[in-house]
């Protein structure tokens, strides 16, 4: 159609589909402020809220109870560990010197020296002992600290059991939230998206089409985009099932459409010529022109074959003759594109024989010798 317009008129189209994408960009940017200030789903609610409040204070007392009592008895065993390591670490020390000693004795085999070997041995044995009580005093503290870390995961097992107790009543409880703030923006979008259905069956081609177009575009990006950005479960159902709804529609208007407009040619195409040419718009004539198409049948013609001054399906006329120039031209042009003559002026295609009298290459007819 762009080819038929007119040079200000293209762009004045131009600049109101313009119009259409601002109106519409605007529209949105007003309709996520709105969708954006609805309430959202109560992202504070916590499993623990629906334990009831007895059991949970006990079992976490517990915990609290049982987590201190094994942070005490772990600083108790760390501090038996370093006295357990320092003990072995004096009596490894005693012990080679212990060992040491004796073997310089056996080398000197002197007697004098039986009382202190008796007194070194004694030593030892203190220093092992010393030892053995600071192991037994870490294996303590180990079981004990043993016991306070079981305490704490029976404590913690059975608070994670009353949280999968309290799953179920949670998932309703969120579930109802999302819900609520669902409806919310549906009972939002889908009034806009029927409006937008209306303005597209009724008015998309009255004079106000930019603003038309720019609240279809925005209704569409509301329902489509806006409606759940939180809510994948509903909103894919309502998105998937309107969709489809919405797709039949257009799809049962476009079959209506295709065969009303089949029977509508049908019924021009038995009409006489001068009829169809008469509701034929200039407008639409040069479009169809424009796209190597019959303007009376839409089918393909080759336009450029100045053979051809007739549809060969429909009939009617594609190219005439100037009346002052004998230019061949358009048949639904309004002037003559050679001397400017009004289209009204014009006579009919002559034949193959007039061409030839009219050339001067043979003699009319009764004029021979």
């Amino acid at each position: 159609m762009s080819k038929s317009l007119r040079l200000p008129e293209k762009w004045f189209r131009r600049g109101l589909w313009l119009v259409a994408a601002a109106f519409a960009f605007f529209l949105i940017g007003l309709g996520s402020l709105v969708v954006g200030n609805l309430p959202q789903p109560n992202t504070a609610l916590e499993v623990e809220h629906f334990i009831p409040d007895a059991d949970a204070q006990r079992v976490q007392a517990a915990i609290n109870k049982a987590q201190a009592l094994a942070h005490q008895t772990g600083r108790e065993r760390d501090k038996a560990q370093l006295k357990y390591d320092a003990e072995r670490a004096r009596y490894q020390s005693a012990r080679d010197t212990f060992e040491n000693w004796v073997s310089t004795r056996r080398a000197t085999e002197r007697p004098e020296q039986d009382a202190e070997l008796l007194a070194r041995t004694k030593a030892l044995d203190a220093i092992k002992q010393s030892e053995n009580k600071a192991r037994e005093e870490l294996e303590k503290q180990e079981q004990t600290n043993l016991e306070a870390s079981q305490a704490v995961s029976n404590a913690e097992v059975e608070m994670s059991q009353l949280r999968d107790a309290a799953y179920p009543q949670w998932q309703s409880a969120m579930r109802a939230s999302e819900l609520r703030v669902f409806l919310y923006r549906l009972a939002i979008t889908l009034p806009l998206l029927v409006v937008a259905g209306w303005l597209f069956a009724k008015k998309r081609k009255s004079t106000w089409w930019p603003f038309v177009w720019g609240f279809i575009f925005f209704a569409l990006f509301a329902f489509f985009v806006e409606l759940v950005p939180y809510l994948p479960d509903y909103g894919g159902y309502v998105r998937y099932i309107v969709g489809i709804v919405v797709t039949v529609l257009l799809g049962r208007y476009a079959i209506i459409a295709l065969n009303r407009y089949l029977e509508k040619q049908k019924q021009r195409e038995a009409m006489p010529e001068v009829q169809r040419r008469e509701e034929l718009s200039y407008d639409v004539a040069l479009e169809r022109l424009s796209k190597s198409v019959c303007p009376g049948c839409e089918r393909p013609v080759d336009l450029k074959n100045t053979e051809i001054d007739f549809c060969p399906h429909c009939g009617i006329g594609l190219f005439d003759h100037c009346g002052h120039c004998q230019t061949r031209k358009s048949a639904f042009s309004r002037f003559c594109h050679a001397c400017g003559t009004p289209a009204s002026k014009v006579v009919p295609v002559p034949s193959a024989s007039a061409a030839k009298v009219s050339a001067g290459l043979v003699e009319p007819p009764g004029q021979a010798s």
